[in-house]
């Protein structure tokens, strides 16, 4: 070991650089799984929150028999917000009108911009769960509802088509010949962005102005969650809806954000230990050929070495030892490398930084063994030198 020490040190310029490729592959390998269970634990937030927290129930009663009649009870919102977990429910369709129902902004003319305007009927549960924010005006409430009200809240967007620049005035768009009081403008949503492009009114005056419409679709509740709660309110609420039959309605919860945080957690585990591994690999290669060519100026010494008793086996355990001596030294300083950056990105980002102790320990030995394997060939061809012949050169 002292004799490898010294062949290392007496060209420390060289035995630095050769070093860097391990130094580098080692760094590599104790960031990646370092940054990896460091941001395991923040991965969470990067997901889109309001997807884990929604809930889409379809009416499918239709598919399951042709006689059953809609899906959703009268009640559907009421039973639904009553299950732990869900902030706000509610059932909504898109009205499907004839060409003469246009929405307008007056009694007789043109529809809005020229072009049909999408009419849902929602229950005052789909604005809530859809996390407006109003630009004037107000949403409409139960009341409202319950009372099948003439009132319709307006995307900003369609607002400007029809011409509705202010609620001052107390305007009213038409649906066909039916007048509906504009009581809102919603500026954005956090969910179900289509409502900016429609006049939305309450299901049940829809259900009441439009209800031998032909062709309706089936409807569609939209549920709000609680963060967690999803996946346990999909599967309740088919039964709460409808007892008798849970099959009429399907409930499409989001995938369970632990699994999408595991998914995305192993792509970059092995994408960027495929990248570690190339840097160890272009490491090892560095210190094969500095080793392959240390041997060659140092044909003279191996031959004194055997000239004065040294066999094979010890010149090879020398050059293994000079290898390995430098893989181990650029492992020991890539692994504090490694965890500096590490704590240096969390102390940044203000995460807590999180290396396993397994990482630090095995990381100096994946760089010995990188360093040993390196020198293998060096080390034979170091060993198959006739005495004789490296005294005369």
């Amino acid at each position: 070991m002292a004799e490898s020490l010294a062949g290392v040190l007496q060209r420390p310029a060289r035995s630095a650089l050769t070093a860097l490729g391990t130094v580098l592959g080692v760094g590599t390998f104790v960031t990646v799984l370092g940054l990896t269970a460091t941001t395991s634990s923040q991965i969470d937030a990067r997901f889109n929150v309001l997807s884990a927290t929604q809930v889409e129930i379809e009416d499918v009663a239709a598919e399951q028999d042709e006689f059953a009649g809609p899906g959703f009870p009268e009640d559907a919102d009421a039973r639904v917000e009553r299950l732990n977990g869900v902030r706000h429910a509610g059932v909504y369709y898109e009205v499907r009108l004839d060409a003469a129902d246009a929405v307008r902004a007056a009694p007789v003319g043109p529809a809005a911009g020229g072009e049909a305007v999408d009419v849902i009927a929602a229950s005052p549960g789909v604005l809530n769960a859809a996390v407006p924010t109003l630009t004037q005006g107000r949403l409409y409430d139960a009341y409202h509802s319950r009372t099948r009200q003439r009132v319709a809240v307006l995307g900003a967007a369609t607002a400007a088509r029809l011409g509705i620049t202010t609620l001052e005035i107390r305007p009213a768009v038409f649906i066909g010949d039916e007048p509906f009081t504009v009581i809102g403008i919603v500026g954005d949503v956090e969910r179900k962005a289509d409502l900016l492009l429609s006049v939305v009114v309450p299901r049940t005056t829809a259900d009441e102005v439009w209800s031998g419409t032909p062709g309706r679709p089936d409807a569609r509740m939209l549920v709000a969650t609680d963060l967690g709660a999803a996946q346990q309110v999909a599967r309740l609420a088919p039964t709460a809806l409808r007892p008798d039959h849970p099959e009429y309605l399907k409930a499409v919860a989001p995938p369970d954000p632990r699994s999408l945080r595991t998914g995305v957690t192993s792509d970059l585990d092995q994408l960027f230990l495929v990248l570690a591994g190339i840097c160890l690999v272009i490491g090892a290669v560095g210190i094969a050929n500095t080793t392959l060519v240390a041997v060659l100026e140092r044909t003279g010494e191996i031959g004194l070495r055997r000239a004065l008793g040294a066999r094979g086996r010890h010149v090879t355990a020398q050059f293994l030892a000079e290898s390995g001596a430098l893989g181990a030294l650029g492992g020991l300083i890539g692994t504090s490398l490694g965890t500096l950056t590490v704590v240096t990105v969390a102390f940044v980002r203000d995460w807590t930084p999180v290396v396993h102790p397994a990482t630090v320990a095995a990381a100096p030995v994946v760089g010995l063994a990188t360093g040993v394997l390196a020198g293998l060939y060096p080390a034979w061809r170091a060993a198959r030198i006739e005495p004789a012949e490296a005294l005369r050169r």
